[in-house]
């Protein structure tokens, strides 16, 4: 006999309460608040980008850095689409808690943990991301080849041994 989705609910012993997707909440805000800032600190930099790119400046470097930020945009606004959808989720978990329909509960919560968790995982992502943006704009820049870890603690200990 295959076991079902709500078969491992009942397995783990998982028992929720109208509390265990509240407890989401505030990580959720916080997250939330913070894919936030990071489309505002993007917009702003698309702006002054446009900028340049209409004054002929740097074409090449700037066609690359839209580029990635075009992407970066896309991943936010599934970040933060994940997010909502987390939220919305806990909230109907936290409905079907009150009025008694722990099995629905059960999976709604658990589809929230996974959207979270996806959420999370495209944040990610989208910080990798970022700093190839950064990459980009140095790349103009000779001389200042960025040294592996293990790279710089080594000049780090050869100069103070």
């Amino acid at each position: 006999m295959p076991i079902d989705f709500l078969s491992i609910l009942y397995i783990s012993g998982m028992e929720i309460s109208i509390n265990t997707p509240a407890l989401l909440f505030p990580a959720i805000s916080l997250v939330m608040l913070a894919y936030t800032n990071r489309f505002l600190a993007l917009s702003n930099r698309v702006r002054s980008l446009h900028d340049k790119y209409q004054n002929h400046e740097q074409k090449l470097i700037i066609h690359g850095q839209i580029k990635n930020l075009r992407y970066r945009l896309k991943l936010i606004k599934n970040m933060q689409a994940l997010g909502v959808l987390t939220f919305l989720g806990c909230i109907v978990c936290m409905y079907l808690i009150y009025i008694e329909a722990k099995n629905a509960a059960s999976i709604v919560f658990a589809l929230s943990l996974l959207t979270f968790a996806l959420s999370l995982g495209l944040s990610l992502l989208e910080i990798q991301r970022s700093t190839k943006a950064l990459e980009l704009e140095l790349s103009d820049m000779e001389g200042l080849e960025d040294p592996s870890v293990l790279q710089y603690f080594k000049r780090k200990f050869d100069k103070e041994g």
